[in-house]
């Protein structure tokens, strides 16, 4: 006899789970036509993966039937409750140690944000993350970014290099020409206290861009 999802996860531990089965366990009720499995392996059959489903915005998850408010919520906690773990835990144990991790840290942090967050990055001598803010929101197309804030941080963390990134909500990240006037500003800054500023990631949809990887910096 198969087991539900909730006693499989007892008995063999979450991992023995399917995507189907550890979907159903959020779901908790499916419709009053359809198991709560069968929902979710509709929802995998129609956005392909788990990711898809939870980075999915109310209206494509509203056109699978069974999809309301309370499960929309639900998966959007889910998400963001993932996010914040991983989140936690790269900063904690220093595994923001490459380019790759770093960007990786910063499109989970940022992709889905509606509009535009600028995010700052404070590390020590050794490039060991001292931590990790966002320091200014703005509208859907822009942020206010004040370089003396930054600074100020920085001076108070005792950080001896930044990175910053900021999100374009349309999901094109090319950067604009108020990103790299501002960024220019901002290095100026930072050379001026000896702070090295280390790079500058625009984050799109799956996406960015790399104002070091193109030697703007």
């Amino acid at each position: 006899m198969t087991l539900p999802p909730r006693e499989k996860m007892i008995k063999y531990g979450a991992e023995m789970l399917s995507d189907a089965e550890l979907l159903a366990l959020f779901l908790r009720t499916g419709t009053r036509t359809q198991h709560v499995i069968e929902v979710a392996e509709r929802l995998l059959s129609t956005f392909g993966s788990l990711r898809r489903i939870l980075l999915a915005d109310s209206s494509e998850l509203n056109q699978v039937g069974g999809i309301g408010v309370a499960k929309f919520t639900q998966l959007h906690a889910i998400a963001e409750l993932a996010d914040r773990f991983y989140d936690s835990q790269s900063l904690r144990d220093g595994s923001l140690n490459s380019p790759h991790s770093t960007r990786r840290f910063l499109q989970r942090r940022l992709m889905r944000q509606q509009r535009e967050i600028f995010m700052v990055i404070f590390l020590d001598n050794q490039h060991q993350v001292l931590t990790a803010e966002e320091m200014f929101a703005g509208t859907f197309n822009s942020v206010e970014v004040h370089p003396r804030e930054i600074i100020r941080r920085a001076l108070k963390l005792n950080a001896a290099a930044l990175i910053v990134a900021h999100n374009h909500p349309s999901g094109v990240p090319e950067p604009s020409r108020a990103d790299r006037q501002l960024t220019e500003q901002l290095r100026q800054s930072c050379t001026f206290f000896s702070i090295q500023l280390l790079d500058h990631l625009v984050i799109g949809h799956g996406c960015s861009v790399s104002f070091a990887e193109r030697g703007w910096l």
